[in-house]
């Protein structure tokens, strides 16, 4: 007798295992993990530390609770990598609390309250990543410049006792890290960009900052190549296809294209646009998360088209410099929608059969 297995997403073709697309994913980070380093320092390490732990450790107790198999569900590494994608979207030197606060939300709220792996509606990592955005609006956008522009070089043992404490080991705040050679506090390019243009500069008297270089944001264009890389690498092993990357930054270039042609004053570039903030980071490893996607390849296509307009809607026009994580959440409440509208026709059905 034959028996018909029905499982919840994600399901993958071919050999894959969930645990085996789980530590591709893992591993694609390294060369954006390692970029990230270079610029902004060791403190993007203990934050990934800190978070997937703390993934580990609150998977535990909630599958305790649930009274489910511990080690089968953690085998599955879908735990470990939430806390990798939370722990890279978090600044370097944010207190250690935050990680914590934000990797237990998204681990027991955001995907084992919703019946665990293949059942959550949101992207756990980033319903973490937006809960600390609204609630720790200061710790979340005391991002470092990069170490070429600042004026305090850091031990291994200062960035430990930053996280832990506040301090560094010679008592420098994380407020007195912030400020650039010339004593002025920075902040990521988006949040310069933005914050600029609120006070009636134009986006070239903006761009003339520090933090700005001819590639749009020191730092930033190298660490979104080197997310890209990441994601290009899971594109050939075929962990993810290729639908909603290329349609997020197609949109996002369709229409910040537009966006700049019309008004260049008050607005970025495209290429501002694509290789800063999360903008690589999102389009390769967050919002190709096969659980919350559209799951047909048209639906692909029009779900990574809606996170492209939002991106650059909620940048141009809303109140936060990096909208990925705002625009994933809310492509992800359409996804029911577009999958309904978008699903394959039954063979056999359609046209002049029904």
């Amino acid at each position: 007798m034959m028996y018909l297995s029905v499982t919840p997403s994600p399901h993958n073709l071919g050999t894959n295992k969930t645990s085996r697309v789980m530590a591709s994913v893992m591993l694609a980070t390294v060369p954006g993990v390692a970029t990230l380093i270079y610029f902004f320092g060791y403190g993007v390490l203990f934050q990934i530390a800190i978070c997937c732990l703390t993934a580990i450790l609150s998977e535990m107790a909630i599958l305790k609770l649930r009274q489910k198999d511990i080690a089968i569900n953690l085998k599955d590494n879908s735990a470990l990598l939430t806390g990798i994608l939370l722990g890279i979207s978090i600044p370097p030197l944010a207190p250690w609390w935050i990680g914590v606060i934000g990797t237990c939300f998204a681990i027991i709220v955001a995907k084992q309250l919703y019946g665990g792996l293949g059942f959550n509606l949101f992207n756990p990592a980033m319903v973490g990543y937006v809960l600390l955005l609204i609630s720790f609006p200061v710790a979340m956008t005391n991002w470092l410049m990069p170490l070429e522009l600042s004026h305090v070089v850091l031990s291994f043992s200062d960035y430990i006792s930053a996280i832990f404490t506040g301090v560094t080991t010679t008592g420098l705040s994380i407020h007195e890290l912030r400020l650039g050679i010339d004593g002025i506090t920075m902040a990521t390019p988006l949040d310069t960009l933005k914050t600029d243009l609120t006070l009636g500069l134009t986006s070239g008297e903006s761009m003339q900052k520090p933090v700005f270089d001819s590639l749009g944001g020191i730092g930033w264009f190298w660490v979104n190549i080197a997310f890209a890389i990441g994601g290009l690498a899971l594109l050939k092993l075929k962990v993810i296809r290729w639908h909603i990357p290329v349609a997020v930054l197609g949109s996002l270039l369709f229409f910040s294209l537009i966006g700049y042609l019309l008004n260049p004053d008050s607005q970025g570039s495209s290429i501002f646009h694509l290789f800063n903030g999360a903008t690589m980071f999102g389009a390769f490893f967050i919002a190709t998360d096969p659980v919350t996607a559209a799951t047909s390849n048209k639906g692909r296509l029009l779900f990574g088209c809606f996170i492209g307009l939002l991106i650059y809607v909620i940048r141009t026009f809303g109140g936060f410099p990096d909208a990925m994580a705002f625009a994933i959440l809310l492509a992800n409440m359409t996804v029911p929608v577009i999958d309904y509208y978008s699903k394959p026709t039954t063979y056999g059905r359609g046209g002049n059969n029904e």
